[in-house]
């Protein structure tokens, strides 16, 4: 990963989190904070965060997954439902955090003094992110969540995979990344709010509401024309050509989103003709006669590799990209070239870094993922020099 400015000149150097997450939306956002600076303390269990025990990848004898979403970060041990580490949260909360992010099961806030009446009626400054499932309001509001509950009740699933075909889930996580993403959003918007009018704020962002977010072209749709929409599997309902064909080693995408576009690609498929048959000359003659162009374009695919093809399409202008493995992705060399993965050091593995670069460097790669409870020492030091609350 590439050079990177030193960790206190990231944007959020000098802010204190305090992430009671599990899973992976709530750890999503904490991680994120952390690549952008901040301070992240992470409160887990005794057992730890769920995603350790996930599979069947593990690393240091935690599920891969949880060292994706948990670099960065210090982990200490408190049991809420116990009165005196319940204290020690508050108190870390009250004299520390800038920020509270939670993803904690409805209606569980208030019974632990963690709602963001009662902590803000303490330190106004504080920024309260609650993270939620279906949304802090409604008749489903008080409902655990997950990100396939929410593929299905959003309707994502209606629109992914192939007509006629079960629904399909997509195959990363999309929703509790997006709602991370939503949470830090409103996180930093609440930091610059706090640094202009010296007030704290509650953040709700929820698995649902992100989820909705993501339908957004297909909600405007159906408000236009009454339509739910169908699957077309790599394809999308309102652009053709937009898809993935088989060449002679695999898949790949092209995507032809103009006419003017697709008048390109029927030359560099040595189809000229296409672009001036009224079946195929214009976008909406084409969503009618999707199968016919779809199969002409699959027959001529076929002939040659995705590496063919990609070097042929570069050479017109088309936007075109082969359809990779996770090794392909890993090896190539576009992704060896943004250094977006790293690690701390040799005895890590590499794992994604921030997607994001400030003055055209990287952010260094955060510290290795905690082991249960490994700052536990460092918390106790912390709460002992008592400085003075923000």
């Amino acid at each position: 990963m590439q050079n990177a400015d030193p960790h206190s000149s990231l944007p959020l150097a000098g802010i204190t989190v305090v992430e009671l997450g599990d899973s992976a939306s709530a750890p999503f956002a904490g991680h994120v904070l952390a690549g952008l600076g901040a301070e992240v303390w992470k409160v887990e269990r005794a057992g730890g965060d769920s995603s350790r025990s996930w599979g069947p990848s593990q690393w240091r004898g935690s599920g891969a997954a949880f060292h994706a979403l948990n670099r960065g970060k210090r982990s200490i041990c408190l049991d809420i439902k116990d009165p005196v580490q319940l204290a020690t949260l508050h108190d870390l909360i009250e004299r520390h955090a800038d920020v509270f992010l939670h993803n904690l099961r409805p209606g569980s806030c208030g019974q632990y003094r963690l709602d963001p009446e009662s902590l803000r009626a303490r330190k106004p400054a504080l920024v309260v992110c609650e993270v939620g499932a279906y949304g802090h309001v409604g008749p489903l509001n008080q409902l655990p969540g997950y990100d396939p509950l929410m593929q299905a009740f959003s309707g994502i699933m209606m629109l992914t995979g192939e007509d006629g075909q079960a629904p399909v889930r997509a195959g990363v996580s999309i929703v509790d990344f997006g709602t991370g993403m939503w949470a830090v959003i409103g996180v930093v918007s609440a930091l610059l709010r706090r640094e202009r009018r010296k007030i704290g704020a509650t953040v709700n962002s929820s698995l649902l509401e992100t989820a909705i977010a993501w339908m957004s072209i297909g909600i405007a749709n159906y408000a236009a024309d009454g339509e739910p929409g169908g699957r077309h599997g790599s394809g999308v309902a309102f652009i053709v050509p937009h898809r993935a064909y088989e060449a002679a080693d695999g898949y790949a995408i092209i995507s032809a989103a103009n006419d003017r576009l697709f008048a390109r690609l029927a030359e560099a498929l040595g189809h000229p003709e296409w672009a001036a048959d009224p079946k195929f000359a214009t976008n909406a003659a084409r969503l009618e006669n999707r199968k016919e162009i779809d199969a002409l374009i699959g027959q001529v695919m076929q002939q040659h590799t995705r590496a063919h093809w990609q070097k042929h399409f570069d050479g017109f202008g088309l936007p075109c990209a082969s359809v990779q493995t996770t090794a392909e992705l890993y090896e190539h060399a576009q992704t060896k070239a943004l250094g977006i993965l790293g690690k701390t050091c040799e005895e890590e593995i590499d794992l994604v870094g921030m997607p994001l670069s400030f003055d055209r460097l990287r952010p260094a790669p955060l510290e290795p993922a905690p082991d249960v409870g490994q700052h536990n020492a460092q918390l106790q030091q912390l709460l002992r020099g008592r400085p003075a609350p923000r």
